[in-house]
């Protein structure tokens, strides 16, 4: 990762010590818990890009630093409530805050980050009102596709459509706001801002089917979690869609997938019918016209280095491990 975030190392070491900050609180047990997830590390992926985004513009980081430091607590605060949800024991190789804490804590501590976050973008609302704009639908967008997620667990008639709907609301948005609101940090104009929100969309989009296909081909060690977790939880990926469609253990893989208490040996049965069949290839086909796009936007943008971070990005996505 150091390579992508390579012009941008000592902004992010501001932004992490700024986090770091935000997060400590004079009751140790409050900072114990809402620390949690931030000590167990992460890409920090939503900082860097609205780094980048405002690198094309009248770059100052006091400009963009709470933007940044909002970005990342409504990431963690998605993940502890997504640990409640799937009720996960292990996030980023460590247990989660559900595992030590319980759902309780784990439940007000996610909305408890989330509100820290509010705090941070209300600074904005006098010069720059589209940030707390974007972000406020943004929020509203991300709880719909989770909720999306939920009510349609298990259900094996979802189409591609369906998928996209939740993958764009659960995981692009927020990424697509992060790379145009840095840039509306500085005071870009919309010929800046719209390319690298269509950028932004795409990765977000080609980020989350690569994180699906993961759940089922990535070494568990680096993933940091257990292989096969959505089939567990009965989310119906890319992956899945498309082994139902190409398969000819269709019956066999509908039979495992809507079965709510799976054995260890049944999720990689349907594991094995799912990268038997090509599915796992269709869905990088999917990540790969995804990213060429993001790659087409940036040419719209000025030559700068963090073009090349952007496209470096677009990159590491396709061959990320975990």
């Amino acid at each position: 990762m150091l390579e992508l975030y390579k012009g941008i190392e000592e902004d992010m070491q501001v932004v992490e010590k700024e986090l770091q900050a935000t997060l400590q609180v004079q009751d140790p047990f409050l900072t114990e818990t809402s620390t949690h997830l931030f000590y167990a590390g992460g890409k920090r992926l939503r900082p860097a890009l609205s780094l980048l985004g405002a690198k094309f513009c009248n770059f100052k980081l006091e400009d963009v630093i709470p933007l940044a430091v909002a970005l990342e607590l409504v990431h963690m605060a998605t993940l502890i409530h997504d640990d409640v949800v799937d009720n996960s024991l292990i996030r980023r190789g460590v247990p989660t805050v559900n595992a030590k804490w319980g759902q309780g804590i784990s439940t007000h501590i996610g909305t408890y980050l989330f509100a820290k976050c509010l705090v941070l973008i209300s600074q904005y609302e006098k010069k720059k009102p589209l940030i707390p704009k974007v972000l406020s639908d943004v929020s509203v967008k991300m709880c719909e596709g989770e909720i999306r997620q939920i009510t349609a667990s298990f259900d094996t008639g979802q189409a591609t459509k369906d998928y996209f709907y939740r993958v764009k609301r659960k995981t692009a948005f927020l990424i697509t706001a992060s790379v145009q609101l840095g840039a509306v940090a500085c005071g870009a104009d919309k010929n800046i801002y719209l390319p690298l929100r269509r950028y932004g969309n795409n990765i977000g989009m080609a980020f989350q089917i690569t994180d699906d296909i993961l759940d089922m081909v990535a070494d568990q060690s680096k993933l940091g979690k257990p292989v096969g977790g959505d089939l567990r939880e009965g989310i119906i990926t890319l992956p899945v869609i498309y082994a139902l469609e190409k398969s000819g253990e269709k019956k066999r893989l509908v039979e495992l997938v809507r079965k709510t208490e799976k054995s260890e040996e049944e999720v990689q049965e349907a594991i094995e019918i799912i990268r038997s069949c090509g599915a796992i290839e269709c869905s990088f086909e999917v990540v790969n016209r995804y990213l060429s796009k993001a790659k087409e936007e940036l040419m719209a943008l000025p030559d700068l280095p963090a073009r090349n971070n952007l496209s470096m990005i677009a990159d590491f996505i396709k061959v990320r491990k975990h």
